[in-house]
């Protein structure tokens, strides 16, 4: 484990409950940082973020190991983060439908050393063919406002999606095995 206290730096009620899942005691920040949204580099989006994040709480926290991350969704060469409306949920829903897509999460480890760790986990998600009613019953079941994409595969993900590949808790909001190797060390 990582010297001193540990600081989750994210409002994400889903990075709580995983790392509280790993067993780690943690300390909760949100930042408050203006994230960036690059339409064509998911990648450097989940990236910049993440390192935002962590920046922003090691000003403030020098002697805390700082664990910050941000997701978001690549489908057809765009960067897809959290709907603005439950129209534009409904939205994204439909175009999933059928369709594979990738999900990014930007990882950074800030430790009071000064060292940082950087990491991106990609993961594909495959949903079903969804009709009207599906997607309407599924808004109205999980919030889809605070979720890149506009789901969550956690809660009720079997109503919309078929399969997914790689990291599971990638596609939930942090990726747990980095995260277990980095904290270990």
């Amino acid at each position: 484990m990582t010297e001193g206290p540990l600081i989750l730096a994210s409002a994400s009620p889903r990075r709580r409950r995983l790392l509280n899942e790993m067993g780690y005691t943690f300390d909760v920040v949100v930042p408050d940082v203006e994230e960036v949204h690059y339409l064509d580099d998911l990648y450097g989006s989940v990236m910049e973020n993440a390192s935002l994040k962590c920046e922003w709480c090691r000003q403030r926290h020098p002697d805390a190991a700082i664990l910050a991350a941000d997701t978001g969704i690549e489908f057809e060469g765009r960067t897809i983060m959290k709907p603005r409306s439950l129209d534009e949920a409904a939205e994204f829903l439909r175009r999933f439908s059928g369709n594979t897509h990738t999900v990014m999460t930007g990882v950074a480890l800030g430790l009071p050393d000064g060292e940082i760790r950087l990491h991106v986990e990609s993961s594909t998600v495959t949903f079903r063919e969804l009709t009207e009613s599906t997607i309407q019953a599924y808004i109205e079941k999980v919030n889809p406002i605070d979720r890149a994409g506009a789901y969550d595969i956690d809660e009720c993900g079997d109503m919309i999606v078929a399969s997914h590949a790689g990291s599971f808790t990638n596609i939930v909001g942090l990726p747990c095995e980095i995260v277990a190797t980095w904290l270990r060390n």
